[in-house]
C-alpha cells in the first residue's frame, strides 16, 4: 500500500507542477515485467554463507507490474518510474548460515524489493518536430533500492525466519536515444551506470513503441539490471534481466 501511495503522490506532484510547453508533453506507461534473477546474497554475520540464487535455491522469475510517468519540455525530459522485484525459491538438501543462524533441511529464500527511478535527460540532439524524429541526450538518475532478503527454515528443532533489509539511493550517469517515424513507430534505448563505496548499479533497456491510434499505443522491450548493494544489513550482488510489455497514453 505504501509503495503505490508513494507513486500516486509523485505522479500528482509532477502533473500539477510541470508546465506544458507543447502537445504530447506528458506520457504515462503501465507495463508488465518478467525478470530472471541470478547472483548472490548473504546476511550480516561474517560467518554467513554466500547464497547463490540459482544454484542454492533455484529462484523463480519476478513477474510484476511497472509504471512510469514522463514530462517533456523543450530539450528536457523528467521521469519517475516504479518497478517491484519479487523472487523466491526453495532447497531440500542444503545447510547454510544466515545472520549467524544455521539452517538445514527444507530451506526457503526470498528477495523482495521496490525500485524507484527518478531521471532527467537533456537532449543534445532534439529533432522532435520532423517526420523522422531523432533524439540523443545525457541522462542522470537516482535509483532508490528498498529491499529485503530473507531465509526461512529449521534451526535445530525450531522454525525460524531471518532477514536483512535496507534502502540505498544510487545515482547513475548515462545516455538516452530515440528514433521514430512521427508518433507512429519508435525505438528507444538508454543505459546508466555508477559504482562507489561497494555499491554499483547498471540499468539498460531497449524498447519499441507502436501507436496506431493517436496518443495511445503499446510498447515492448528488454531490460537488464546489475546491482550490488552493500549499504544495508547484508549484501546483494545480483543481475535481473528479461522482457517487458505494456501500454501508454500521451497528452
Amino acid at each position: 500500500m505504501i509503495k503505490w501511495t508513494t507513486l500516486a503522490i509523485a505522479v500528482s506532484f509532477f502533473a500539477l507542477g510541470a508546465p506544458v510547453y507543447a502537445d504530447e508533453a506528458v506520457s504515462v506507461k503501465l507495463g508488465y515485467q518478467v525478470l530472471a534473477p541470478s547472483g548472490v546474497f548473504s546476511g550480516k554475520s561474517t560467518a554467513d554463507t554466500t547464497i547463490d540464487m540459482e544454484k542454492d535455491f533455484n529462484f523463480d522469475d519476478s513477474n510484476e507490474v511497472t509504471a512510469e510517468v514522463a514530462f517533456n519540455f523543450g530539450n528536457s525530459r523528467l521521469s519517475f518510474g516504479y518497478m517491484p522485484i519479487k523472487t523466491s525459491g526453495q532447497s531440500n538438501a542444503l545447510s547454510l548460515t544466515f545472520n549467524g543462524q544455521t539452517f538445514s533441511g527444507t530451506i526457503s529464500g526470498q528477495v523482495d524489493a521496490d525500485l524507484y527511478d527518478l531521471g532527467y535527460t537533456y537532449y543534445l540532439v532534439n529533432l522532435d518536430d520532423s517526420p523522422t524524429r531523432l533524439q540523443l541526450g545525457l541522462e542522470v538518475a537516482v535509483k532508490v533500492f528498498d529491499g529485503e532478503a530473507s531465509v526461512s527454515g529449521t534451526v535445530g528443532a525450531v522454525n525460524k525466519t531471518e532477514s536483512v533489509s535496507g534502502t540505498a539511493p544510487i545515482p547513475t550517469l548515462g545516455a538516452r536515444g530515440r528514433i521514430a517515424l512521427g508518433d507512429f513507430f519508435g525505438i528507444t534505448a538508454r543505459a546508466g551506470y555508477m559504482s562507489y563505496s561497494g555499491n554499483k548499479f547498471l540499468d539498460a533497456e531497449a524498447q519499441l513503441e507502436f501507436s496506431p491510434i493517436p496518443l495511445v499505443g503499446i510498447y515492448g522491450g528488454y531490460r537488464i539490471i546489475d546491482i550490488k548493494v552493500d549499504e544495508f544489513d547484508g549484501l546483494l550482488d545480483a543481475d535481473f534481466s528479461g522482457p517487458f510489455a505494456g501500454a501508454f497514453v500521451r497528452f
